[in-house]
């Protein structure tokens, strides 16, 4: 019989994410446990209040979930029935599921095989007269070049992006209205939420009045002009969120040292590493390479104990969206996507160890 080697610190698991939660999280919870106001409260109020500030807007509108702030962003628009959204075709699905939920048609668009974002050459070639928006995703955390896009509004899916700046504008900022996800693998989470971000006054009002059943907000909640959805989000859950955004530039600098810790490591291997454009901010969400042979380094780091993960999804290979392709760089990148372990209680050793790992399953320059 052959004995299990002993469990050492090198043999623990190398954990995917871990968010960066602790004692400050647990006093702004007792807080609101303490006073019995555990719903739509002044927590959310107060995180609302910080996450404006970080996305340099007039307005955030917290809700439920990442997928609820892109479903209420596509309503506040107009968007409905009869009307077509570009939504690239390389994407978490709820970007398109939205978009089809409001009973319009997500039109998918091919993405750049580098950046991993949407193709502006092959939105322009599938805007008609139906396309009513731009649903343009910062994927992982790279800003996405909207100023190259079609002259459409353009809705921002922020969901991996906050702390992420284009041409020195934080994402969340750039078009009509952005979405942010909370959950767990984002920088700052909630654990489940959402928020929407805009400085257009009006949007912001419809935003409010969808997440709460329809009331309208500006009259005090005396009136419901429509029926709409219960999206809030619990004070309790932004209770958690408030101490990380406080400290949003000291995490974001963790990820930063993080990424620049893989960099030195991974440089001489045949990997395509992520980056932002030149005087860019990456947000760091997910730290996402490129390699052949995927599917086996993936299960070889699995086989290590170093948790990874395919980067996300192509939208024409899943069920709901099949038949609508090719798209060629979203085929490419989705077979070639590697989502490393990023967090900020990464130590220099489990670095090492990826590398190590990578080193053996990854051909060289």
């Amino acid at each position: 019989m052959v004995s299990k080697p002993e469990a050492g610190p090198d043999l623990a698991p190398v954990r995917l994410a871990r968010p960066d939660v602790g004692e400050e999280e647990l006093a702004e919870i007792r807080e609101v446990l303490d006073s019995g106001q555990l719903t739509m409260g002044p927590k959310v109020a107060e995180f609302e209040a910080l996450l404006a500030e970080a996305a340099e807007t007039e307005h955030a509108v917290a809700v439920s979930s990442g997928t609820a702030a892109l479903h209420v962003a596509v309503l506040a628009l107009g968007i409905g029935p009869g009307d077509e959204v570009l939504v690239p075709a390389y994407t978490f699905p709820a970007t398109a599921n939205v978009v089809a939920l409001a009973g319009a048609t997500p039109v998918l668009v091919d993405v750049d095989p580098v950046t991993m974002n949407i193709d502006p050459d092959d939105a322009a070639r599938r805007v008609t007269p139906r396309t009513k928006a731009v649903l343009a995703v910062h994927l992982f955390g790279r800003p996405a070049r909207l100023e190259e896009l079609p002259e459409l509004p353009v809705l921002e899916d922020a969901a991996g992006a906050l702390g992420a700046a284009r041409d020195g504008r934080a994402c969340g900022s750039l078009g009509e209205v952005a979405c942010f996800s909370f959950h767990p693998r984002k920088i700052v989470t909630t654990g489940e939420g959402g928020a929407v971000t805009t400085s257009d006054d009006a949007l912001a009002e419809r935003l409010r009045s969808l997440r709460h059943h329809g009331w309208s907000p500006s009259d005090g909640y005396a009136d419901m002009p429509a029926p709409a959805y219960n999206y809030r989000l619990s004070d309790v859950l932004c209770a958690l969120g408030i101490p990380q955004l406080r400290r949003l530039d000291e995490i974001h600098a963790a990820y930063e040292h993080v990424a620049a810790g893989y960099r030195d490591r991974l440089s001489r291997l045949d990997v395509l590493l992520p980056e932002a454009d030149p005087g860019d901010v990456h947000g760091l969400q997910a730290y996402v390479i490129q390699l052949e042979n995927r599917d086996d380094v993936l299960a070889g780091l699995r086989a290590q104990g170093i948790q990874c993960q395919i980067g996300t999804y192509a939208l024409h290979r899943l069920g709901a969206y099949r038949g609508s392709g090719p798209f060629p760089g979203a085929d490419h990148v989705f077979e070639r996507a590697l989502a490393l372990p990023l967090h900020t209680r990464l130590t220099e050793g489990e670095l090492d160890r990826v590398a190590e790992a990578l080193d053996k399953l990854v051909s060289h320059h």
